[in-house]
């Protein structure tokens, strides 16, 4: 292995080990877990939009954390596999799926190699994967192979690198507001001992300098995807998610670029 293999491999196992001592907290934070109808009825619309009704279909939902988005996708009645390397992050999605009486079927797995069949998939979906990506044309050559001809890859991600001007500005208030209040706020994310490590990593990866849309439907025609569509009207899900994180880290959040990205094999 040459030492730029071995620093990925090291890299990968960091990533790996950070999901897993996440998965504790994952389902009490807002913009990973669902609280409210109105959020989970405006993610129902963008996968109608962009892949529409399962009808049986086969869905693979990699890095599936705890299975928030697996669940959206047996609602419109696909048939879903979820997939993700991290062991703590599967046994909260197996429980969750058997608390409800789900039948989806659940797998330790790899983005970057699935050991899935060839041609197997009619959609694969991802959420926040890319960005923490290694080695991204190496992935999206792999979901491509995965599906079947024709199948539809849909990926919702974003830059968590570069801040526009509002997300600062609200984020500024917010912050402010909450030291005026003498409290440091709801946690939404990683707590202070997780906060070093999230940076080491965003350092290393491939879009450490932000996984912009523009950047990610580039390589994935790189990687022989056709028809490649960005859609960065996720309105309806920022506002839903404003009762969860307040209205100025909720304003924070929608100024921030998020986008869906759709291509076909």
């Amino acid at each position: 292995m040459t030492a730029s293999g071995r620093a990925n491999h090291g890299l990968r196992d960091e990533i790996k080990a950070y999901w897993s001592v996440r998965a504790e907290t994952f389902d009490t934070q807002p913009g990973h877990e669902i609280f409210s109808e109105a959020e989970r009825r405006a993610w129902l619309d963008l996968l109608r939009r962009h892949i529409g009704e399962g009808q049986g279909r086969r869905a693979l939902d990699l890095a599936c954390g705890t299975a928030v988005i697996s669940h959206l996708l047996d609602d419109l009645g696909f048939d879903v596999t979820g997939m993700d390397w991290a062991e703590p992050m599967l046994e909260r999605a197996r429980a969750k799926a058997k608390t409800r009486g789900r039948k989806i079927r659940f797998l330790t797995g790899d983005a970057e190699n699935t050991m899935e069949p060839d041609d197997v998939y009619d959609v694969v979906v991802n959420r926040h994967l890319v960005w923490t990506l290694v080695d991204p044309l190496a992935c999206f050559k792999e979901w491509r192979r995965v599906l079947k001809p024709g199948g539809m890859l849909l990926v919702v991600d974003g830059d968590f690198v570069n801040t526009t001007v509002l997300s600062r500005v609200f984020g500024a208030m917010a912050g402010w507001i909450s030291r005026l209040g003498g409290g440091a706020g709801p946690r939404h994310g990683a707590g202070p001992d997780l906060a070093a490590t999230h940076r080491s990593i965003l350092s290393r990866v491939h879009f450490s300098n932000g996984a912009r849309a523009g950047a990610v439907a580039d390589m994935l025609a790189e990687a022989g995807f056709r028809d490649i569509v960005v859609d960065a009207n996720l309105a309806a899900i920022h506002r839903a998610q404003r009762a969860d994180f307040g209205l100025l880290r909720g304003l924070e959040r929608a100024a921030q670029h998020r986008y869906v990205i759709t291509a076909r094999r």
